[in-house]
């Protein structure tokens, strides 16, 4: 059968690719097509646009970009109508993916058809914000594919909308990960590491990096400050972020750097999960414009309590969240100490981080969802 994905960034390409691998055990015919990254383009198939090309963040890089947003969303309409999947993936992304969705419903019904079917893989975090996306979400898509466990009570019972929880790729990439490399023993006399996480986005890290850089500097006699640096981003845009500090930047080794860690500074998103499966203590920064008005959303209109995935999912505070009007090189600095060895905060939050893989259990997403897509297709086609 025929299979076209759609992803918007760094962490959508590597869900995809495993779910694309997994794909082609259930289906020995399967063939791809998709908006994606060089991690997809090595499973096979054919890359239409790379994800790097999609990857607008904020109200304003959207408004500036819109032009270009534009035309991707109509090549991309004009190439499924043309390739006639049997089954269109999105993944994530969910202000591209959602229109996507709702095109390709309506031109379902104009030609009477049940084909390309829906799917959405990674389900859109509308419970954290613009909840009123569930009326598109039922309305255009076929089957929903999570991967947060507290997900199927929002949907189901609160939404009574039926999804289907699979596991977690993330924690399952982690495990997977800490199998296959052997861990080898730090040479004496080497710094143990401080990693910073701060964004997959050119904006994220604008507002991000400056205030981690200054919150380790006073460590960077006793610890190798480290850098991740994203794969959509060009490694020569850090420079204007690193000259003058001790920080050195890896790219392309984000797991490798995590399994040497000894504590880190994440900016919010799928990274605070990774670290939190390698059992990094971490403090979750994210910089916002207008933090005292942020702070005042967040409090009486965001539907959540938090913003890392870690609380969400253990539904209390194991990791700070330093946002808004908490965000500051002070604050940074205070509860990064508590979480290096020997601080007051270090244990709690690795018993913590325990809670947390117990409830995201031992599921291969990947596996789970491909099993799952190819059977209601075949259902579907019988």
């Amino acid at each position: 059968m025929k299979y076209y994905l759609i992803v918007g960034e760094a962490s959508g390409d590597l869900h995809a690719s495993h779910l694309m691998q997994s794909l082609k055990q259930q289906d020995s015919e399967a063939e791809f097509r998709f908006f994606g990254g060089d991690l997809m383009t090595a499973v096979g198939g054919t890359r239409v646009k790379h994800y790097s090309e999609l990857a607008y963040m904020g109200f304003v890089p959207v408004l500036l970009h819109l032009p270009a947003i534009l035309r991707n969303m109509k090549m991309c309409q004009e190439d499924i109508l043309q390739w006639q999947p049997d089954a269109v993936i999105l993944v994530d992304y969910p202000g591209f993916n959602l229109k996507i969705a709702e095109y390709l419903k309506k031109q379902r019904l104009i030609s009477n058809s049940q084909k390309p079917q829906i799917y959405y893989y990674i389900s859109p975090k509308i419970w954290a914000w613009k909840e009123y996306r569930i009326k598109n979400i039922k309305r255009d898509v076929d089957e929903l594919f999570s991967i947060l466990p507290f997900e199927v009570d929002f949907f189901e019972k609160k939404h009574h909308y039926p999804i289907h929880y699979v596991g977690n790729p993330t924690a399952q990439e982690v495990r997977d990960y800490l199998k296959v490399q052997s861990q080898e023993p730090r040479a004496n006399g080497k710094k143990p590491v401080i990693a910073l996480l701060a964004g997959s986005r050119k904006q994220e890290i604008k507002d991000n990096l400056p205030a981690m850089i200054d919150a380790t500097r006073h460590l960077a006699g006793q610890y190798d400050i480290v850098l991740a640096g994203a794969p959509s981003i060009a490694p020569d845009y850090y420079e204007q972020f690193l000259d003058g500090s001790s920080v050195r930047l890896v790219v392309n080794e984000t797991y490798p750097l995590l399994a040497q860690a000894t504590a880190a500074l994440v900016t919010s998103g799928t990274a605070t999960l990774e670290t939190c499966m390698f059992r990094v203590p971490q403090v979750v920064c994210y910089e916002t414009p207008i933090p005292q008005v942020i702070a005042f959303l967040k409090k009486h209109f965001i539907k959540v309590k938090y913003i890392s995935l870690v609380n969400l999912i253990a539904d209390r505070e194991v990791v700070p969240e330093l946002v808004a009007d908490t965000f500051s090189v002070e604050n940074i600095r205070h509860h990064l100490e508590a979480i290096l060895p020997g601080g007051e905060a270090r244990q709690q939050m690795l018993e913590g981080y325990e809670e947390v893989h117990h409830r995201l259990g031992d599921s291969h997403a990947p596996d789970v969802a491909a099993r799952k897509i190819y059977e209601i297709l075949n259902h579907n086609n019988n």
